[in-house]
């Protein structure tokens, strides 16, 4: 299914322990790509579906949130990133084996072609300044690795979500988008009955809870 070009941009504000964002990049970028593919059609791909990896070709997310991931060789499945609203991902950007990319929400996702990137010299900056904020995800999700308490891993990931991807609501930031205790515990070199046991002592100290629509919010008080 394909829809007019629309634009959505959703950042939340920084999280103290999580690195910088850089909005100001993005809201730039989202005016280049509005100047540029307003009449270009939309790939329109309900939650759980495959993104094809086209040769040579870029993905970007305009709205909802897509899982990058792998299968290791011992039939492992490996959560390496996350993209969300403008940011790219595509066969050009990897060359891990068996890479695959899966909505995690409904989405609408444009196509650009290294070609159409090399013709144009502000595409191709804005697509560097957008590869740079993935850079540093993917830094800051190896960095997390080197913790040695797990609970301080599942704090890190979870500031670096709500930073990059929450929704601001009275009690925090809200993660719409969802991730299974095993996706955590796999981008976080941990076990799922972990994820889930410092999940509840997040909960029962009240950094985090749950909404009426079981989504995640990261609070900013303590529970008294």
């Amino acid at each position: 299914m394909l829809c007019s070009i629309h634009f959505l941009v959703s950042r939340a504000s920084a999280m103290v322990s999580a690195p910088q964002s850089a909005p100001s990049r993005r809201d730039g970028f989202l005016e280049l790509l509005e100047n540029n593919f307003q009449k270009r059609n939309l790939v329109h791909l309900s939650a759980g579906s495959v993104v094809p990896l086209l040769k040579n070709s870029l993905w970007l997310v305009v709205r909802g949130m897509v899982k990058l991931g792998a299968v290791s060789v011992h039939g492992d499945e490996l959560l390496l990133g996350l993209a969300g609203p403008n940011e790219p991902f595509g066969e050009p950007l990897s060359t891990v084996e068996a890479y695959e990319a899966v909505t995690l929400t409904d989405c609408d996702l444009l196509c650009v072609t290294m070609a159409e990137v090399s013709e144009s010299s502000d595409l191709a900056k804005a697509l560097l300044d957008a590869v740079v904020l993935r850079y540093r995800q993917s830094e800051y999700l190896l960095s997390l690795l080197g913790l040695r308490r797990v609970e301080e891993r599942v704090r890190g990931f979870l500031e670096l979500l709500a930073q990059d991807y929450g929704q601001p609501c009275d009690e925090g930031l809200r993660l719409n988008l969802r991730l299974t205790h095993q996706e955590m515990a796999s981008a976080l070199s941990t076990t799922r009955v972990t994820v889930t046991r410092v999940i509840g002592l997040l909960r029962d100290e009240g950094w985090l809870k749950i909404d009426a629509q079981r989504h995640l919010v990261i609070t900013h008080l303590p529970k008294k």
